[in-house]
């Protein structure tokens, strides 16, 4: 039998999912960890760094020249203007990273990270043409539209032809997690809307449609994506499948927001006839958080690097329901389970502890 530790490639180290990953591998003590990005990051002890732009082949090249990854975990995308721009740039981005590891042919598995715009259609359509019917599931064919998700997983099969390894593709709804500066961080975009409607004495207005607050819907929290690529990356006989991957439970709006304002010591709203998007209700609120930074001595000041508003709202202002079922994982002995209550209320307590958010008026 071949005798080596595993290795793991991860690439987007930086994001929700990719920290969660690395700081999961690298507690076990089994798994020589590489954490790919563009730019320097503190990694967790023991996780070695790698500096690559994954969209200049050369670089990608020239960094993993010596690497030989058993199983990559690809977590990483770029968003560009429009969808053209996402395919041709997060097509290349994977292409790049499996050309570079070809030679070495030393990958077993590779695990992707997408989302349920696989069915619900990309950005520029996202829940308003044709669909996936609810609750989502991984047969289903895909959409007739384009889709960098689907440029993704060609060039993965491709890759994994090429190069004899198993594959795994992870359908995740959005994802609550800690990570600073990522594009998509729907629980810090909530504490951070709760840290100023505290400050100026207003609601936590919900930002989307009435159909969501009143819909049955679902979260990805980092560990359950986590726990799911892992699994999936090291159970024999599972390999070259979709996968869904939510927190196993489902929840109306209408009930969760209330709790969650009530968490962070604010009123709240439920929404009216029409939308009031955050990027609307934060308009201008820029200087106010460098004031709240100040105030509180917060580790970042930049409203920008601590919330994205424009996904939230993307998030919760469609007029479709949005669920996915876990059957498929479920059948084939994945069981991670999270309280998505319980997710954003740990949350809120780590990013307070961290220095992300103002402290929260603690119940007596």
């Amino acid at each position: 039998m071949e005798n080596y530790r595993s290795t793991a490639l991860i690439v987007g180290v930086n994001g929700i999912v990719g920290s969660q990953i690395t700081r999961q591998l690298a507690i076990r003590g089994d798994w020589d960890v590489y954490g790919l990005s563009r730019s320097a990051h503190e990694l967790p002890a023991g996780v070695r760094p790698v500096l690559a732009d994954l969209q200049d082949a050369d670089s990608v090249a020239q960094a993993l020249k010596d690497l030989r990854p058993t199983h990559v975990f690809f977590t990483a995308w770029s968003p560009q203007e429009n969808e053209a721009e996402n395919i041709r740039v997060n097509g290349a981005m994977v292409r790049n990273l499996f050309n570079a590891l070809s030679p070495a042919g030393s990958v077993k598995h590779a695990a992707l990270m997408t989302g349920l715009k696989h069915y619900m259609g990309p950005f520029e359509a996202y829940g308003t043409g044709e669909m996936s019917e609810t609750p989502f599931r991984e047969e289903s064919e895909r959409l007739d539209t384009p889709n960098f998700y689907y440029a993704q997983e060609d060039e993965l099969f491709t890759a994994a032809e090429r190069d004899d390894f198993t594959w795994s593709v992870h359908r995740a709804h959005t994802v609550t997690g800690h990570a600073v500066g990522n594009a998509m961080n729907f629980a810090l975009t909530l504490a951070v809307h709760g840290a100023i409607a505290r400050e100026t004495g207003t609601p936590l207005v919900f930002p989307g449609t009435e159909l969501v607050w009143n819909c049955l819907t679902d979260f990805s929290d980092s560990r359950v994506v986590a726990d799911q690529m892992i699994w999936a990356a090291t159970t024999p006989g599972i390999g070259n499948e979709a996968w869904n991957v939510t927190n196993g439970e489902v929840f109306r709006w209408r009930w969760l927001w209330p709790r969650l304002a009530d968490a962070l010591g604010v009123d709240w709203e439920a929404p009216g006839s029409e939308p009031r998007p955050l990027v609307e209700q934060m308009a201008g609120k820029e200087q106010l958080w460098v004031e709240i930074a100040s105030k509180y001595d917060l580790a970042e000041n930049r409203l920008d690097r601590v919330a994205s508003f424009w996904h939230t709202d993307g998030d919760l202002g469609v007029e479709v329901e949005v669920v996915a079922d876990m059957a498929k994982s479920r059948l084939a002995g994945f069981g991670t389970y999270v309280s998505t209550e319980r997710a954003f209320l740990e949350l809120f307590d780590r990013y307070e502890s961290d220095g992300l958010v103002p402290p929260r008026p603690r119940q007596v």
